[in-house]
């Protein structure tokens, strides 16, 4: 095992890295690092060795034969040292790192995780709101609570709730609603452009013309919702987004009905925290506190009348 002492650890990680992403800039945000720092390491590696080990194109990093025979197994290697190291550090089995969406943490999570830190206070909560998925085995990250059609239930994903959309709007406009049809004279506030939930909620009130009325469109969820409560429109939201909201009288919703749109929310781990008893202890919380805020909400989902 001599040779290991004519590369270090940290060179073996940068080509590991680089392989995986095959970009500069994406194996140096994992890393933390500048993409001229890391070309720079990259540069060294390949002195070391007396070999190329990526094709530099107009694309990103192409890994030659040699590199790519030996990357797989550096991926390995690299995740089996990472649970080597979560089970060396002691103070591990009471940390937990939380990655999950933005949007989810500041109009739901926020709200709620003194409910588990009060409950738990000898776990050290770290939350990572992010709007990229993160891989979880090669991060930081020891759980993600994810949104999408399916994550793998039974391999390191637990469902915790369909995600269901309903009409929201300033409590003015909603005076003015009295059938599902009278929501097609007003604007309607998008998220980047798109009508998301609008059909299948429109169909589930039995509502065959469509033409919905273009209103003004945001970068995301968040803003649509606060677009609503100035009363600009019609925003078609889902529970964990706008029901906060809507208990406070912010904004109101004309119609009791809640419509499926195929996707649902995740707690998805990472494989070396499976076993992490501070992760259980934050999924059983988590699918109580969903549960609590379901029944306050008063969630309907059946059929109108």
């Amino acid at each position: 095992m001599q040779n290991l002492n004519s590369l270090s650890l940290s060179t073996l990680r940068t080509i590991e890295v680089l392989a995986r992403h095959a970009t500069l800039r994406g194996a140096a945000d994992e890393l933390g690092v500048t993409p001229g720092a890391l070309s720079q390491r990259l540069a060294k590696a390949e002195a070391a060795l007396g070999q190329t080990l990526f094709i530099r194109s107009s694309t990103g990093l192409e890994p030659t034969n040699t590199c790519r025979a030996v990357a797989s197994r550096l991926t390995a290697t690299f995740r089996d040292l990472s649970g080597i190291v979560a089970d060396l550090q002691q103070t591990r089995k009471n940390s937990l790192t939380v990655t999950v969406a933005t949007i989810f943490a500041s109009r739901w999570l926020i709200w709620r995780i003194k409910h588990f830190t009060d409950q738990n206070p000898d776990i050290s909560l770290h939350i990572l709101p992010a709007n990229d998925v993160v891989d979880l085995d090669n991060s930081e990250a020891d759980v993600g609570i994810r949104v999408g059609p399916d994550m793998g239930a039974g391999e390191g994903a637990t469902k915790l709730l369909d995600k269901r959309v309903f009409p929201v709007c300033s409590p003015a406009i909603a005076a003015q609603v009295k059938s599902p049809a009278d929501l097609l004279a007003f604007p309607v506030i998008r998220e980047n452009e798109n009508y998301i939930g609008w059909d299948a909620w429109l169909s589930d009130m039995g509502v065959k013309d469509t033409a919905l009325k273009p209103g003004p469109t945001y970068p995301d969820g968040s803003l649509c919702l606060d677009a609503a409560m100035t009363g600009q429109g019609i925003f078609m939201a889902w529970e964990t987004l706008a029901c906060d909201a809507l208990e406070r009288g912010l904004v109101a919703s004309p119609f009791a009905l809640r419509s499926e749109v195929g996707s649902s929310y995740w707690f998805v781990t990472s494989k070396q925290a499976e076993t992490n008893q501070a992760v259980k202890r934050f999924r059983c919380w988590l699918i109580r506190e969903l549960e609590d805020s379901l029944q306050q909400w008063g969630s309907d989902a059946s059929e109108p009348d």
